[in-house]
């Protein structure tokens, strides 16, 4: 049995569930104590960089070794704000990160005046063998401040585009849109569903889905995976690999096992900008001690559907989406 806690009463008994997660741990994402120049209208992290009381480096630094000892092998997520706008501040944490685990870092690349385009690659060189991936925003509308496509070509560390669909968001620019990043190699295009709209009745939903019925018009539909929390519809346009992701807008699930007991389950723990470290995106604060007790099951992210024909290409891209690349 699945459930989302609702009730407030419910909502107090869920603090005594025991903790389960996937093997390894769920993934944790840190917020850098830093904003961004954007305003994107579909993030909802904005708010909380308007008002920085209390952001500490220090904190976050002190939260991201207490995660590493209590689990050496998970994810970590690195997003803001914006990561890549304190590189002194960013190298800081990322030494923090042992190698054992994988690092992500959601940005949109920025180069300005005060940071050059040979700053970044300066400082991603150097860190090429720590980062796993970089999720770049990119969208069809104009909402972020962006680097020239000729520093993509350049990048020494694997990268995604991350392309929010947003709203009525031109149909008619999805092939110029593919076709802008085959030029500069990209090897993968995310296409996300609005997360703050995703519920667990239209998680899967295909019959009423317009993003995904757009998608199947213009590239070659590959399978479908996915788990509780989220799912990623795969596609091929010519050369590059393409996934249309949708996550539900929290990060717990509370489920039942075979012997009546109730679990939260987590999948994202957030380490915030004053080092508090939280097990869901509505400030819900994590019991650390409980968690360093927590209980281990395989990740359930799985194939529900495959085209044979584009199995060997899908499978390579699954085990990559299946990562913390997939960043909710």
């Amino acid at each position: 049995m699945i459930e989302r806690i609702l009730d407030k009463k419910l909502a107090e008994e869920a603090r005594s569930f025991p903790y389960k997660t996937r093997s390894g741990g769920a993934t944790v994402t840190v917020f850098v104590p830093y904003d961004c120049r954007n305003n994107c209208p579909f993030c909802v992290n904005k708010e909380e960089y308007a008002d920085c009381t209390g952001f500490s480096l220090a904190a976050i630094l002190k939260s991201i070794e207490r995660m590493d000892r209590l689990t050496p092998y998970c994810d970590f997520v690195f997003t803001g704000g914006e990561p890549l706008a304190n590189l002194t501040s960013l190298q800081t944490m990322l030494d923090n990160v042992s190698d054992t685990h994988k690092i992500f870092i959601n940005t949109t690349l920025p180069v300005s005046r005060e940071q050059s385009e040979e700053e970044i690659l300066s400082f991603l060189n150097r860190n090429k063998d720590k980062i796993t991936c970089l999720n770049i925003s990119r969208h069809m509308q104009h909402f972020v401040q962006e680097s020239n496509d000729g520093l993509l070509a350049k990048l020494p560390v694997r990268f995604r585009i991350n392309c929010v669909l947003y709203k009525n968001y031109p149909k008619e620019k999805l092939i110029p849109f593919m076709e802008r990043f085959r030029k500069v190699h990209a090897p993968s295009i995310q296409f996300r569903f609005d997360y703050t709209e995703t519920t667990p009745e239209n998680l899967y939903d295909e019959a009423h889905d317009k993003i995904l019925q757009d998608l199947k018009e213009v590239a070659e539909y590959t399978g479908l995976d996915g788990c509780r929390m989220r799912c990623g519809f795969h596609f091929a346009y010519k050369d590059l690999e393409l996934v249309y992701h949708k996550t539900l807008p929290y990060s717990t699930i509370f489920e039942k096992d075979d012997q009546g007991t109730m679990y939260a389950i987590l999948y994202d723990i957030l380490i915030k900008q004053t080092g508090r470290i939280d097990s869901d995106w509505d400030g819900t604060v994590m019991d650390v001690d409980k968690y360093a007790h927590v209980t281990y099951e395989p990740y359930d992210l799985k194939w529900l559907e495959r085209v044979p024909r584009r199995a060997e290409a899908a499978e390579e891209e699954m085990s990559f989406a299946g990562e913390a690349c997939s960043a909710s």
